[in-house]
């Protein structure tokens, strides 16, 4: 029997998958035989090679946004005389040297620094816009005590002073802390610092949020006495300050409006915690409500408010006094 020509029934189904669709149509600059393809990579090519952008790759493999830098030939070099912590020393190409570029050069290989050179742009790019004259310092992360580490050694060191048979010395030794709420000058915590140490403070207590933290800027205010100060950051420092009430401290807080003189609440010589609010706003409701008593400095009208800086060297030169003439009451009174 002849096969019958033509159509036969149910044929559209043998050839079924060339019948399937293949997509949308690739764009011009995706297909690799097309003119936009190769224009495309030639772009690509002009963009990598394009110097800004180099020195952008080479600078983000080794600073990040939230570095610590000190910008500029004379703050670097005061960073340096004071021994800020650093780990690196950016010094543009071709730099001409003067009396403060060779000091730094010196004082950066006594410390360790490693010491990187960079053209203008990786510079630029490392200073963010600020005025570099060719030298920029990266600083490094300053390490915070915890506060029971801080509660510990205080009063590891009262306990050792009990047995002094000096009067003064059982008295001076009795834990001092100083406070901060709210203080967000890098240059004001650092002044605050430099006045903790130099009247014997145990130690200083910063609130992670909204305060200034321990930058290079503070660490050059206070004059080194941060590698010496241990320094504590909390979580709420409310909560800190009822911690270390159940431990036997009193907080005594500073404000224009307290009922009592600083030096005369009476807990001078009793474990104390001296608590400073900002210059604007002054102590928060919470931290205020800690403390056991609001004291004030005495001055004229003419100043509605000091410098937390100000208002802590003054304070704690209060205590001091206050505690060194209990000291020698008690000794006439022994006598």
């Amino acid at each position: 029997m002849a096969q019958k020509k033509g159509p036969t029934k149910g044929s559209g189904g043998k050839h079924r998958n060339k019948l399937r669709g293949k997509g949308p149509t690739p764009k011009a600059e995706d297909r690799v035989y097309h003119k936009a393809y190769k224009a495309k990579k030639a772009a690509e090519r002009h963009t990598r090679a394009d110097p800004r952008l180099a020195a952008r790759r080479r600078v983000a493999k080794f600073t990040s946004d939230s570095d610590d830098l000190v910008i500029g030939r004379n703050a670097v070099l005061e960073a340096l005389r004071v021994s800020v912590p650093a780990s690196t020393l950016y010094v543009a190409a071709r730099l001409e040297h003067d009396d403060r570029t060779r000091e730094i050069m010196r004082l950066a290989g006594i410390q360790g620094l490693h010491i990187l050179e960079a053209d203008r742009l990786e510079m630029d790019r490392i200073a963010k816009g600020g005025h570099h004259q060719g030298v920029i310092m990266k600083a490094q992360p300053f390490q915070y005590s915890s506060l029971n580490e801080l509660a510990d050694r205080a009063e590891r060191k009262a306990r050792a002073m009990q047995e002094a048979s000096n009067e003064s010395a059982r008295i001076n030794a009795r834990p001092l802390f100083i406070a901060l709420d709210g203080v967000t000058d890098p240059q004001n915590l650092g002044a605050v610092i430099r006045s903790a140490a130099a009247f014997g403070a145990n130690g200083v207590i910063l609130p992670e949020r909204r305060s200034a933290s321990v930058t290079a800027a503070a660490w050059k205010v206070s004059a080194g006495a941060a590698a010496h100060m241990p320094i504590a950051r909390v979580v709420n420092l409310t909560k800190a300050i009822e911690g270390l009430k159940e431990r036997g401290y009193y907080a005594v807080g500073l404000d224009g409006s307290g009922s009592k003189e600083v030096g005369q609440t009476g807990f001078e010589t009793d474990p104390l915690i001296v608590v400073l609010g900002s210059e604007g706003k002054g102590l928060s409701r919470l931290t205020r409500e800690a403390c056991d008593c609001i004291a004030g400095i005495p001055m004229t009208s003419m100043v509605e408010s000091l410098n937390a800086s100000v208002a802590a060297g003054i304070t704690l030169y209060a205590v001091a006094r206050a505690r060194r003439e209990a000291a020698q009451g008690r000794s006439l009174q022994q006598k």
